[in-house]
């Protein structure tokens, strides 16, 4: 055993200080003396995720002692949580008090209690809950409350609704409070409706199901129906004069769109129009509308143009309208889709430039001009009504800029400003960093990432960063945690740390360069600009060497098999084999290399090639085809969410490596460019990109 450790009910503290007296043990012993109880945890994650709970139980004396036995005794329990005893359960709280584990425990008992409707032990539990981040323990909290003080509430119905639109798929908390909230008249039919219309066109049928149970049970040997096939299903109804037969109707509507848009408009403008509400064809509309959109159809905004009432809409499709809007230079639309989002919706720094952009659209160039010199407006150089819209744009404008993101780095650049390096902080003291080495999850963190429970330390660090007290940690512990992430090259906890932070920012710590000399000079000798490359990496990997993905990428470059071998072969690695694509200094040639010569191929357009890393090169030259546009609008049509996301972030992100690089400012804008069909005058498309 690696320690003589056993943990018996003690304080917090007491706990605390035994966990890092072990960690220090830890580093201090040598690999082999520390390989045999590691092999235990790790053997023991294996049989937890079969469900393995006798393998569990014989495993589990052998991990006493071990700086992570928490996570040993959490498996254990947590296999066999549905059949243990509240008393078995409240000893392990007792004996890991403080610890993830612990409130990790409770999330999953107080699921379990919300499951069984014992409501008097959830509330009795539901107080010491510190993680407060699962929208389905929240829903059976909201619940219980609404049990308690059963008249009309806003406030709570408000939040109900929210987390029950956000769970992609059905659960039993947030149904059965939206159950009772439509018995109490908290919420609407049309609330519920409205889930099932989302949970339709995600296609989760059995989200739109337990739905449409609330309002209408009888009708859910419909909605089976509809789901399996729209289009007979349509054709086999000719009225719908009810309210319910209205909402099904709909919901087939909805799902014919997302497959073929062609008929669902054809049916819509049939026999179905004149029978639904205008609430229902506006949904429908924007759904068709949605589809056009992700198609990057010219179509699309006319569809939208039959919206009569975009309050109608949800912020996704209303979000979707604005792009489609963008495409074709109507700012008007984009003024209209923002107006009827959210107040949240609205805030969201995406949203929130591009409302500015269009009122900044509407104003004359030379007014512009003026109210951007400061001119007084009593000297009559720009109307009252251009005025009012432009301090709105300013103001929008304003409560973006930084040097955080994407938006918020254009949002600098309409102010006349550029991506600069904000002053350090200051020096983290000794006890600062003291403080984070003796902090006991961030202690248990590193080890399971070092033995090779990367998600468990993840988790584990997450919470004690940002969910252990309400609020998360301060700025300064969160400098110092990000701080002992990078001394121990845990790049990625390092970063998403560093990111927490509120009131000051430190850019080096949050756009480290590990690496730096192979990065650099491979990236020069290919004539790359090393910001960009360690752009893309930042986005790739966050440095993590062993990183690999889900559909096999590898590496800090996250490089596909075929396409490594392909491009070792182009770049002239001869002796190239596919067990050489985590080796660093390898990945790093063979991505770089290939990242070379999809920039090459898209005429050095750095959002083009960022696209072609992450989705194929194949899609963005379909992708550029249409009107020449700013590459920030072409970036936010990109159909695919997480290449949306992804080239936006490779760039925000090059531009901030820029900055550290070079110590001058940057421009995101001009990384940017513009994005257009390509030109006749270049050569052709390396079609042999894999």
């Amino acid at each position: 055993m690696l320690f003589s450790m056993i943990l018996t009910p003690k304080p917090n503290s007491a706990l605390k200080t035994l966990l890092c007296g072990a960690l220090a043990l830890f580093f201090a012993m040598p690999a082999p003396a520390q390989g045999k109880s590691d092999d235990v945890l790790l053997e023991m994650q294996q049989a937890f995720k079969k469900g393995d709970k006798k393998r569990l139980a014989a495993l589990l004396p052998q991990a006493r002692g071990h700086v992570l036995e928490p996570w040993a005794a959490y498996w254990e329990l947590r296999a066999r949580l549905g059949e243990t005893s509240a008393q078995e359960v409240q000893d392990f709280m007792t004996r890991y008090a403080g610890t993830y584990q612990e409130d990790r425990l409770r999330n999953d008992w107080l699921q379990l209690l919300g499951q069984r409707r014992d409501w008097t032990n959830f509330a009795a539990e539901h107080p010491n809950y510190r993680m407060s981040d699962d929208r389905e323990v929240r829903c059976y909290a909201l619940l219980v409350e609404h049990l308690k003080n059963p008249g009309l509430d806003a406030r709570l119905a408000d939040e109900v609704r929210k987390n029950w639109y956000a769970q992609k798929e059905a659960d039993d908390g947030c149904t059965a409070a939206a159950e009772r909230l439509v018995g109490s008249k908290n919420l609407t039919p049309l609330d519920v409706w409205k889930k099932a219309r989302m949970a339709t066109e995600a296609n989760r049928p059995r989200a739109a199901r337990e739905a449409v149970q609330i309002v209408a049970p009888e009708a859910t040997g419909l909605v089976t129906d509809l789901n399996a096939n729209p289009a007979k299903f349509l054709s086999t109804k000719y009225l719908a004069l009810r309210n319910v037969r209205k909402e099904i109707i709909t919901l087939a509507l909805i799902k014919l769109a997302t497959s073929d848009t062609d008929a669902a408009i054809e049916q819509l403008k049939g026999k179905w129009a004149p029978q639904l509400t205008a609430e229902e064809r506006n949904w429908i509309w924007g759904v068709i509308g949605k589809q056009a959109a992700g198609r990057l159809s010219d179509a699309a905004p006319s569809y939208f143009a039959n919206v009569t009432r975009d309050a109608d809409l949800n912020d996704d499709l209303l979000g979707w309208k604005v792009r489609a809007a963008l495409r074709q230079g109507q700012w008007p639309a984009v003024l209209e889709a923002t107006r009827g989002m959210s107040e949240e919706g609205r805030a969201d720094p995406t949203w929130a430039y591009w409302r500015a952009r269009a009122l900044l659209a509407g104003i004359p160039a030379a007014e512009r001009a003026l109210l951007d010199a400061g001119t007084p407006a009593d000297a009559g150089a720009a109307p009252p009504r251009h005025k009012a819209e432009y301090q709105e744009a300013r103001q929008l404008l304003e409560s973006i800029a930084s040097v955080h993101g994407f938006y918020e780095k254009l949002a600098l650049e309409e102010l006349g400003q550029r991506t600069t390096v904000p002053p350090k902080p200051p020096a983290l003291t000794a006890a600062e960093k003291e403080a984070a080495r003796q902090n006991a999850g961030l202690a248990r963190a590193l080890v399971a990432i070092r033995i090779g429970l990367r998600p468990e330390g993840v988790r584990e660090w997450n919470y004690s960063t940002n969910l252990h007290t309400k609020g998360g940690m301060s700025d300064r512990d969160l400098l110092a945690a990000a701080d002992l992430a990078c001394q121990n090259e845990i790049w990625d906890r390092c970063i998403n740390t560093s990111e927490r932070t509120k009131s000051v920012i430190d850019l080096e710590q949050r756009f480290p360069m590990p690496y730096r000399d192979a990065v650099v000079k491979r990236s020069r000798e290919i004539n790359l600009d090393p910001a960009y490359v360690y752009g893309l990496i930042r986005q790739e990997s966050r440095f993590i060497m062993d990183a690999r993905s889900g559909v096999g990428a590898s590496g800090l470059m996250q490089v596909m098999p075929a396409t490594a071998k392909w491009t070792a072969k182009k770049i002239g690695l001869v002796s190239f084999t596919p067990d050489q694509i985590t080796d660093r200094d390898t990945n790093i040639a063979i991505g770089t290399g290939y990242l070379k010569l999809v920039l090459d191929d898209f005429g050095g357009s750095m959002p083009l090639a960022a696209a072609a890393y992450n989705a194929g090169p194949g899609r963005p030259r379909n992708w550029r085809n249409g009107p020449t546009m700013e590459a920030a609008i072409w970036a936010e049509n990109v159909p695919f969410a997480e290449t949306r996301d992804y080239v936006k972030k490779v760039l925000s992100n090059t531009t901030s490596y820029a900055a550290l690089l070079s110590g001058q400012p940057q421009s995101l804008k001009a990384r940017l460019g513009t994005v257009g069909p390509k030109t006749g005058n270049g050569t052709g498309d390396n079609t042999d990109l894999p």
